[in-house]
Protein backbone atom coordinates (compact mmCIF):
# COMPACT_ATOMS: atom_id res chain seq x y z
CA UNK A 1 0.00 0.00 0.00
CA UNK A 2 1.24 3.18 -0.61
CA UNK A 3 1.47 6.25 1.79
CA UNK A 4 -1.61 7.97 3.02
CA UNK A 5 -3.33 11.02 0.94
CA UNK A 6 -4.44 14.32 2.85
CA UNK A 7 -7.86 13.93 0.63
CA UNK A 8 -9.97 11.68 -1.61
CA UNK A 9 -9.28 13.97 -4.64
CA UNK A 10 -5.78 12.73 -4.34
CA UNK A 11 -6.44 8.95 -5.47
CA UNK A 12 -7.57 10.44 -8.51
CA UNK A 13 -3.97 11.25 -8.93
CA UNK A 14 -3.15 7.39 -8.65
CA UNK A 15 -3.16 4.04 -11.01
CA UNK A 16 -4.70 2.09 -7.97
CA UNK A 17 -8.00 4.03 -8.22
CA UNK A 18 -8.19 6.49 -11.34
CA UNK A 19 -8.91 4.01 -13.74
CA UNK A 20 -11.41 1.82 -11.72
CA UNK A 21 -12.59 5.20 -11.04
CA UNK A 22 -13.12 6.24 -14.58
CA UNK A 23 -14.13 2.75 -16.09
CA UNK A 24 -16.95 2.69 -13.56
CA UNK A 25 -18.01 6.29 -14.07
CA UNK A 26 -18.18 5.60 -17.62
CA UNK A 27 -19.99 2.64 -17.28
CA UNK A 28 -22.78 4.33 -15.26
CA UNK A 29 -22.87 6.71 -17.82
CA UNK A 30 -23.58 4.84 -20.33
CA UNK A 31 -25.80 2.65 -18.83
CA UNK A 32 -28.67 5.73 -18.37
CA UNK A 33 -27.89 7.22 -21.85
CA UNK A 34 -29.03 4.16 -23.22
CA UNK A 35 -31.73 3.55 -21.10
CA UNK A 36 -33.46 7.29 -20.83
CA UNK A 37 -32.26 7.50 -24.54
CA UNK A 38 -34.75 4.53 -24.94
CA UNK A 39 -37.28 5.47 -23.12
CA UNK A 40 -37.73 8.50 -24.45
CA UNK A 41 -37.39 6.90 -27.93
CA UNK A 42 -40.53 4.37 -26.96
CA UNK A 43 -42.03 7.33 -25.50
CA UNK A 44 -42.40 10.05 -28.12
CA UNK A 45 -40.91 8.71 -31.59
CA UNK A 46 -41.34 4.69 -31.97
CA UNK A 47 -44.28 3.75 -30.50
CA UNK A 48 -45.81 -0.21 -30.67
CA UNK A 49 -48.66 -1.62 -29.68
CA UNK A 50 -47.05 -4.38 -27.60
CA UNK A 51 -45.25 -1.95 -25.64
CA UNK A 52 -47.50 1.47 -24.62
CA UNK A 53 -45.62 4.85 -23.29
CA UNK A 54 -46.85 4.97 -19.92
CA UNK A 55 -45.06 1.16 -19.17
CA UNK A 56 -41.60 1.71 -20.99
CA UNK A 57 -40.25 3.27 -18.22
CA UNK A 58 -41.48 0.74 -15.43
CA UNK A 59 -40.32 -2.36 -18.00
CA UNK A 60 -37.06 -1.13 -18.65
CA UNK A 61 -36.77 -0.61 -15.01
CA UNK A 62 -37.77 -3.96 -14.65
CA UNK A 63 -35.32 -5.57 -17.09
CA UNK A 64 -32.36 -4.00 -16.21
CA UNK A 65 -32.93 -4.85 -12.16
CA UNK A 66 -33.91 -8.77 -13.08
CA UNK A 67 -30.11 -9.83 -13.87
CA UNK A 68 -29.38 -8.13 -10.16
CA UNK A 69 -31.93 -10.90 -8.61
CA UNK A 70 -30.64 -13.60 -11.69
CA UNK A 71 -27.24 -13.31 -11.05
CA UNK A 72 -25.56 -11.62 -8.42
CA UNK A 73 -24.87 -14.90 -6.26
CA UNK A 74 -22.81 -16.04 -9.33
CA UNK A 75 -21.09 -12.59 -10.43
CA UNK A 76 -20.30 -12.47 -6.50
CA UNK A 77 -18.53 -15.72 -6.39
CA UNK A 78 -16.31 -15.16 -10.18
CA UNK A 79 -14.92 -11.78 -8.74
CA UNK A 80 -13.72 -13.85 -5.62
CA UNK A 81 -12.38 -16.42 -8.29
CA UNK A 82 -10.81 -14.02 -10.57
CA UNK A 83 -8.19 -11.00 -10.81
CA UNK A 84 -10.65 -8.40 -10.45
CA UNK A 85 -8.95 -6.27 -12.73
CA UNK A 86 -9.38 -8.95 -15.44
CA UNK A 87 -12.48 -9.51 -14.91
CA UNK A 88 -13.07 -6.01 -15.24
CA UNK A 89 -11.80 -5.78 -18.73
CA UNK A 90 -13.85 -8.43 -19.83
CA UNK A 91 -17.18 -6.90 -18.16
CA UNK A 92 -16.32 -4.02 -20.68
CA UNK A 93 -15.51 -6.37 -23.44
CA UNK A 94 -19.34 -7.03 -23.10
CA UNK A 95 -20.48 -4.30 -22.87
CA UNK A 96 -18.39 -2.39 -25.96
CA UNK A 97 -20.41 -5.85 -27.65
CA UNK A 98 -23.88 -5.03 -26.09
CA UNK A 99 -23.63 -1.18 -27.39
CA UNK A 100 -22.90 -2.58 -30.96
CA UNK A 101 -26.45 -4.24 -30.85
CA UNK A 102 -28.18 -1.70 -29.54
CA UNK A 103 -26.68 0.71 -32.23
CA UNK A 104 -28.09 -1.41 -34.90
CA UNK A 105 -31.35 -1.54 -32.41
CA UNK A 106 -31.58 2.39 -32.44
CA UNK A 107 -30.81 2.97 -36.51
CA UNK A 108 -33.08 0.67 -37.21
CA UNK A 109 -35.94 1.40 -34.78
CA UNK A 110 -35.98 -2.46 -33.70
CA UNK A 111 -37.86 -2.42 -30.10
CA UNK A 112 -37.27 -5.60 -29.37
CA UNK A 113 -33.57 -5.36 -30.06
CA UNK A 114 -33.08 -2.81 -27.24
CA UNK A 115 -35.20 -4.67 -24.53
CA UNK A 116 -32.71 -7.67 -24.97
CA UNK A 117 -30.00 -4.97 -24.86
CA UNK A 118 -31.38 -3.39 -21.34
CA UNK A 119 -31.34 -6.87 -19.75
CA UNK A 120 -28.09 -7.45 -21.16
CA UNK A 121 -26.86 -4.48 -19.68
CA UNK A 122 -28.48 -4.96 -16.21
CA UNK A 123 -26.66 -8.58 -17.00
CA UNK A 124 -22.91 -6.46 -17.45
CA UNK A 125 -23.55 -4.10 -14.48
CA UNK A 126 -24.83 -7.41 -12.19
CA UNK A 127 -21.02 -8.85 -13.24
CA UNK A 128 -19.47 -5.76 -12.70
CA UNK A 129 -20.90 -5.05 -9.30
CA UNK A 130 -19.39 -7.05 -7.01
CA UNK A 131 -15.40 -6.81 -8.45
CA UNK A 132 -16.02 -3.13 -8.54
CA UNK A 133 -16.53 -2.79 -4.48
CA UNK A 134 -14.25 -5.90 -3.24
CA UNK A 135 -11.31 -4.16 -5.66
CA UNK A 136 -11.60 -1.20 -3.27
CA UNK A 137 -10.61 -2.79 -0.05
CA UNK A 138 -7.77 -4.80 -1.71
CA UNK A 139 -6.02 -1.42 -3.44
CA UNK A 140 -6.97 1.37 -0.75
CA UNK A 141 -5.89 1.64 2.78
CA UNK A 142 -8.42 0.83 6.37
CA UNK A 143 -8.33 5.03 6.43
CA UNK A 144 -8.88 5.49 2.48
CA UNK A 145 -11.96 3.54 1.98
CA UNK A 146 -14.43 6.30 3.32
CA UNK A 147 -12.66 8.61 0.50
CA UNK A 148 -12.33 6.27 -2.35
CA UNK A 149 -16.21 5.31 -1.45
CA UNK A 150 -17.25 8.76 -1.22
CA UNK A 151 -15.54 9.57 -4.82
CA UNK A 152 -17.22 6.26 -6.28
CA UNK A 153 -20.40 7.42 -5.37
CA UNK A 154 -20.02 11.03 -6.14
CA UNK A 155 -18.68 9.51 -9.68
CA UNK A 156 -21.55 7.28 -9.82
CA UNK A 157 -24.46 9.91 -9.25
CA UNK A 158 -22.35 12.91 -11.46
CA UNK A 159 -22.31 9.74 -13.96
CA UNK A 160 -26.00 9.20 -13.91
CA UNK A 161 -26.96 12.86 -13.84
CA UNK A 162 -24.90 13.51 -17.10
CA UNK A 163 -26.12 10.25 -18.90
CA UNK A 164 -29.69 11.04 -18.90
CA UNK A 165 -28.75 14.02 -20.18
CA UNK A 166 -26.80 13.65 -22.52
CA UNK A 167 -29.57 10.65 -23.79
CA UNK A 168 -32.10 13.22 -23.65
CA UNK A 169 -30.52 15.76 -25.72
CA UNK A 170 -29.02 13.21 -28.25
CA UNK A 171 -32.12 11.00 -29.26
CA UNK A 172 -33.84 14.75 -29.37
CA UNK A 173 -31.91 15.88 -32.23
CA UNK A 174 -33.86 16.45 -35.26
CA UNK A 175 -33.49 13.27 -38.30
CA UNK A 176 -29.78 12.59 -36.65
CA UNK A 177 -30.76 11.22 -33.12
CA UNK A 178 -31.13 7.81 -32.72
CA UNK A 179 -27.59 7.47 -34.76
CA UNK A 180 -26.11 9.92 -32.45
CA UNK A 181 -27.31 7.80 -29.26
CA UNK A 182 -25.75 4.87 -31.11
CA UNK A 183 -22.54 6.54 -32.08
CA UNK A 184 -22.20 8.01 -27.85
CA UNK A 185 -22.84 4.46 -26.48
CA UNK A 186 -20.26 2.65 -28.75
CA UNK A 187 -17.45 5.67 -27.71
CA UNK A 188 -18.54 5.61 -24.07
CA UNK A 189 -18.19 1.31 -24.07
CA UNK A 190 -14.82 1.73 -26.14
CA UNK A 191 -13.51 4.69 -23.70
CA UNK A 192 -14.29 2.83 -20.75
CA UNK A 193 -13.11 -0.23 -21.77
CA UNK A 194 -9.55 1.02 -23.10
CA UNK A 195 -9.59 3.38 -19.55
CA UNK A 196 -9.87 -0.43 -17.37
CA UNK A 197 -6.95 -1.73 -19.46
CA UNK A 198 -5.07 0.51 -17.02
CA UNK A 199 -6.38 -1.45 -14.15
CA UNK A 200 -3.70 -3.08 -11.53
CA UNK A 201 -4.05 -6.47 -11.10
CA UNK A 202 -5.53 -8.01 -7.80
CA UNK A 203 -5.22 -11.33 -6.13
CA UNK A 204 -7.74 -14.21 -7.26
CA UNK A 205 -8.27 -15.43 -3.26
CA UNK A 206 -10.70 -19.19 -4.36
CA UNK A 207 -9.09 -19.42 -7.99
CA UNK A 208 -9.62 -23.07 -9.17
CA UNK A 209 -12.63 -23.93 -6.68
CA UNK A 210 -15.71 -25.21 -7.88
CA UNK A 211 -18.45 -22.95 -8.50
CA UNK A 212 -21.94 -23.34 -7.48
CA UNK A 213 -24.70 -22.68 -10.74
CA UNK A 214 -28.06 -22.46 -8.33
CA UNK A 215 -28.71 -19.26 -7.77
CA UNK A 216 -31.14 -19.70 -4.69
CA UNK A 217 -28.59 -21.93 -2.90
CA UNK A 218 -25.81 -19.84 -3.54
CA UNK A 219 -27.91 -16.56 -2.40
CA UNK A 220 -28.75 -18.12 0.68
CA UNK A 221 -25.40 -19.42 1.51
CA UNK A 222 -23.90 -15.88 0.56
CA UNK A 223 -26.58 -14.17 3.58
CA UNK A 224 -25.31 -17.05 6.38
CA UNK A 225 -21.92 -15.92 5.47
CA UNK A 226 -23.18 -12.42 5.79
CA UNK A 227 -24.88 -13.24 8.52
CA UNK A 228 -21.88 -14.09 10.75
CA UNK A 229 -20.80 -10.96 11.62
CA UNK A 230 -23.90 -9.03 12.72
CA UNK A 231 -22.49 -5.80 12.25
CA UNK A 232 -22.11 -6.56 8.78
CA UNK A 233 -25.54 -8.21 7.54
CA UNK A 234 -27.34 -5.03 9.53
CA UNK A 235 -25.39 -2.49 7.62
CA UNK A 236 -26.19 -4.42 4.20
CA UNK A 237 -29.77 -4.22 5.83
CA UNK A 238 -29.34 -0.24 6.08
CA UNK A 239 -27.91 0.40 2.50
CA UNK A 240 -30.63 -1.58 1.31
CA UNK A 241 -33.09 0.72 2.59
CA UNK A 242 -31.16 3.43 1.76
CA UNK A 243 -31.87 2.47 -1.82
CA UNK A 244 -35.45 1.96 -0.93
CA UNK A 245 -35.90 4.95 0.19
CA UNK A 246 -34.31 6.68 -2.76
CA UNK A 247 -36.16 5.11 -4.91
CA UNK A 248 -39.12 6.34 -3.66
CA UNK A 249 -38.49 9.89 -4.57
CA UNK A 250 -36.51 9.34 -7.69
CA UNK A 251 -39.47 7.79 -9.04
CA UNK A 252 -42.16 9.74 -8.22
CA UNK A 253 -40.08 12.93 -9.20
CA UNK A 254 -41.78 12.92 -13.10
CA UNK A 255 -45.95 13.09 -11.08
CA UNK A 256 -44.47 14.83 -7.98
CA UNK A 257 -43.07 17.93 -10.74
CA UNK A 258 -46.12 18.19 -12.88
CA UNK A 259 -49.27 17.32 -10.20
CA UNK A 260 -47.99 18.70 -7.06
CA UNK A 261 -45.25 21.67 -8.20
CA UNK A 262 -46.80 22.27 -11.44
CA UNK A 263 -43.63 22.10 -13.16
CA UNK A 264 -42.99 20.65 -16.92
CA UNK A 265 -40.66 17.77 -17.78
CA UNK A 266 -37.61 20.65 -17.12
CA UNK A 267 -38.73 21.39 -13.61
CA UNK A 268 -38.43 17.09 -13.58
CA UNK A 269 -34.82 17.09 -14.65
CA UNK A 270 -33.98 20.03 -12.60
CA UNK A 271 -35.41 17.85 -9.22
CA UNK A 272 -32.88 14.92 -10.40
CA UNK A 273 -29.75 17.73 -11.07
CA UNK A 274 -30.67 18.34 -7.71
CA UNK A 275 -30.71 15.34 -5.91
CA UNK A 276 -28.00 14.20 -7.17
CA UNK A 277 -25.74 16.91 -6.62
CA UNK A 278 -27.00 16.35 -3.11
CA UNK A 279 -25.75 12.59 -2.53
CA UNK A 280 -22.93 13.84 -4.56
CA UNK A 281 -21.96 16.44 -2.10
CA UNK A 282 -22.77 14.10 0.90
CA UNK A 283 -20.54 11.38 -0.05
CA UNK A 284 -17.72 13.59 -0.33
CA UNK A 285 -18.20 14.97 2.45
CA UNK A 286 -17.73 11.64 4.30
CA UNK A 287 -13.73 11.48 3.98
CA UNK A 288 -13.15 14.99 5.97
CA UNK A 289 -16.29 14.61 8.63
CA UNK A 290 -14.92 11.50 9.27
CA UNK A 291 -11.44 12.45 10.36
CA UNK A 292 -13.05 13.24 14.03
CA UNK A 293 -13.42 9.94 14.68
CA UNK A 294 -12.34 6.15 14.93
CA UNK A 295 -11.64 5.99 10.66
CA UNK A 296 -14.67 4.90 8.78
CA UNK A 297 -17.06 7.70 10.03
CA UNK A 298 -19.54 5.77 11.26
CA UNK A 299 -21.09 8.66 13.55
CA UNK A 300 -22.05 10.17 10.09
CA UNK A 301 -24.97 6.86 9.62
CA UNK A 302 -27.08 8.45 12.97
CA UNK A 303 -26.32 11.86 11.37
CA UNK A 304 -27.13 10.86 8.21
CA UNK A 305 -30.57 9.33 8.95
CA UNK A 306 -31.87 12.36 11.34
CA UNK A 307 -30.89 14.67 8.05
CA UNK A 308 -33.13 11.66 5.83
CA UNK A 309 -35.86 12.07 7.99
CA UNK A 310 -36.23 15.69 9.04
CA UNK A 311 -36.19 16.79 5.36
CA UNK A 312 -38.64 14.50 4.08
CA UNK A 313 -40.63 15.66 6.31
CA UNK A 314 -39.98 19.17 5.71
CA UNK A 315 -40.35 17.98 1.98
CA UNK A 316 -43.74 17.11 2.84
CA UNK A 317 -44.52 20.69 4.90
CA UNK A 318 -43.08 22.74 1.96
CA UNK A 319 -45.00 20.90 -0.95
CA UNK A 320 -48.53 20.05 0.73
CA UNK A 321 -51.18 22.31 -0.55
CA UNK A 322 -49.41 24.19 -3.12
CA UNK A 323 -51.91 26.71 -4.91
CA UNK A 324 -52.54 24.66 -8.36
CA UNK A 325 -51.85 26.40 -11.77
CA UNK A 326 -50.84 25.84 -15.36
CA UNK A 327 -47.43 23.85 -15.63
CA UNK A 328 -44.21 26.20 -15.33
CA UNK A 329 -41.20 26.24 -17.14
CA UNK A 330 -37.99 25.85 -14.94
CA UNK A 331 -37.21 29.99 -15.09
CA UNK A 332 -41.16 30.75 -13.93
CA UNK A 333 -40.72 28.09 -11.49
CA UNK A 334 -37.68 29.38 -9.95
CA UNK A 335 -39.39 32.59 -9.25
CA UNK A 336 -41.59 31.73 -5.90
CA UNK A 337 -40.18 31.39 -3.32
CA UNK A 338 -41.85 28.34 -2.04
CA UNK A 339 -40.43 26.15 -4.71
CA UNK A 340 -36.98 27.03 -3.52
CA UNK A 341 -38.23 25.67 -0.01
CA UNK A 342 -39.05 22.83 -1.80
CA UNK A 343 -35.18 22.54 -3.92
CA UNK A 344 -33.52 22.76 -0.36
CA UNK A 345 -35.13 20.31 1.04
CA UNK A 346 -34.53 17.99 -1.66
CA UNK A 347 -31.09 19.10 -1.64
CA UNK A 348 -29.79 18.60 2.07
CA UNK A 349 -32.56 15.22 2.08
CA UNK A 350 -30.00 13.58 -0.39
CA UNK A 351 -26.71 15.24 1.11
CA UNK A 352 -27.46 13.38 4.10
CA UNK A 353 -28.34 10.24 1.95
CA UNK A 354 -24.44 10.22 1.13
CA UNK A 355 -23.63 10.58 4.82
CA UNK A 356 -25.66 7.40 5.22
CA UNK A 357 -24.36 4.98 2.73
CA UNK A 358 -20.86 5.72 2.60
CA UNK A 359 -19.37 4.73 6.01
CA UNK A 360 -21.51 1.83 5.76
CA UNK A 361 -19.91 0.88 2.44
CA UNK A 362 -16.75 1.32 3.99
CA UNK A 363 -17.07 -0.72 6.98
CA UNK A 364 -18.90 -3.58 4.67
CA UNK A 365 -15.78 -3.82 2.97
CA UNK A 366 -13.32 -3.64 6.06
CA UNK A 367 -14.88 -6.70 8.43
CA UNK A 368 -15.73 -8.60 5.17
CA UNK A 369 -12.93 -11.48 4.93
CA UNK A 370 -11.17 -11.26 1.33
CA UNK A 371 -12.09 -14.33 0.49
CA UNK A 372 -15.63 -14.21 0.16
CA UNK A 373 -16.39 -10.31 -0.17
CA UNK A 374 -17.65 -10.35 -3.40
CA UNK A 375 -20.53 -13.09 -2.41
CA UNK A 376 -21.52 -10.65 0.15
CA UNK A 377 -21.36 -8.05 -1.86
CA UNK A 378 -23.54 -9.80 -4.22
CA UNK A 379 -25.66 -10.51 -1.54
CA UNK A 380 -25.91 -7.39 -0.75
CA UNK A 381 -26.98 -6.18 -4.20
CA UNK A 382 -29.75 -8.61 -4.54
CA UNK A 383 -31.44 -7.10 -1.20
CA UNK A 384 -31.09 -3.61 -2.79
CA UNK A 385 -33.04 -4.68 -5.93
CA UNK A 386 -35.62 -6.34 -3.47
CA UNK A 387 -35.94 -3.37 -1.76
CA UNK A 388 -36.29 -1.39 -4.83
CA UNK A 389 -39.07 -3.81 -6.15
CA UNK A 390 -40.70 -3.52 -2.73
CA UNK A 391 -40.51 0.61 -2.92
CA UNK A 392 -42.17 0.78 -6.11
CA UNK A 393 -44.82 -2.08 -5.26
CA UNK A 394 -45.67 -0.28 -1.90
CA UNK A 395 -45.42 3.12 -3.71
CA UNK A 396 -47.98 1.86 -6.34
CA UNK A 397 -50.12 0.77 -4.11
CA UNK A 398 -50.45 3.70 -1.94
CA UNK A 399 -50.72 6.15 -5.02
CA UNK A 400 -53.54 3.72 -6.22
CA UNK A 401 -55.22 3.72 -2.88
CA UNK A 402 -55.64 7.68 -3.37
CA UNK A 403 -52.88 8.50 -1.70
CA UNK A 404 -50.96 12.14 -2.79
CA UNK A 405 -46.84 12.31 -3.80
CA UNK A 406 -46.21 14.47 -0.74
CA UNK A 407 -48.03 11.92 1.64
CA UNK A 408 -45.69 9.33 0.15
CA UNK A 409 -42.83 11.43 1.28
CA UNK A 410 -44.14 11.57 4.82
CA UNK A 411 -44.80 8.05 5.24
CA UNK A 412 -41.41 7.54 3.92
CA UNK A 413 -39.63 9.53 5.98
CA UNK A 414 -41.48 8.41 8.89
CA UNK A 415 -40.30 4.50 7.94
CA UNK A 416 -36.94 5.85 7.87
CA UNK A 417 -36.70 7.41 11.37
CA UNK A 418 -37.98 3.65 12.62
CA UNK A 419 -35.89 1.55 9.95
CA UNK A 420 -32.74 3.46 11.00
CA UNK A 421 -33.22 4.04 14.72
CA UNK A 422 -33.58 -0.15 14.05
CA UNK A 423 -29.92 -0.10 12.70
CA UNK A 424 -28.17 2.20 14.84
CA UNK A 425 -29.37 0.06 17.60
CA UNK A 426 -28.40 -3.12 16.63
CA UNK A 427 -24.93 -1.88 15.62
CA UNK A 428 -23.58 0.35 18.35
CA UNK A 429 -20.52 1.01 16.44
CA UNK A 430 -22.40 3.37 14.58
CA UNK A 431 -23.31 5.77 18.05
CA UNK A 432 -20.19 4.87 19.12
CA UNK A 433 -17.82 6.79 16.68
CA UNK A 434 -20.82 9.41 16.93
CA UNK A 435 -19.76 10.29 20.39
CA UNK A 436 -16.05 10.36 20.03
CA UNK A 437 -16.77 12.82 16.65
CA UNK A 438 -18.67 15.16 18.57
CA UNK A 439 -15.66 14.73 21.83
CA UNK A 440 -18.39 12.09 24.00
CA UNK A 441 -15.01 10.10 24.92
CA UNK A 442 -16.57 7.37 27.36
Amino acid sequence: MSQLHPNQFALLGQRRFAPFFWTQFSGAGNDNVFKFAFTVMVTYQVQVDWLPPALAGLVIGALFILPYVLFSATSGQIADRWDKARLMRLVKNLEVAIMLLAAYGFMAQQVAVLLVCTFLMGCHSTLFGPAKFAYLPEVLDDRELVGGNGMVEMGTFVAILLGNMLGGLLVALPQVGREAVALACVVLAVLGRVVAGFIPATPAHLQGQPMNWNPLSETARNLRMAAQDPVVFRSMLGISWMWFFGAVFLSQFPSFAKSVLHGDEQVASLLLVVFSVGVGAGALLCEGLSRRGAGLGLGLVPVGAAGMSLFALDLYSASHGLAPSALMGVAQFLTLPAHWRVMADLLLMSLFTGLFSVPMYALIQQRSPASHRARIIAANNILNALFMVVSALLAGALLSAGWSVPEVFLLTGLLNALCAAYVCVRVPDYLRDLRVMLGWRA
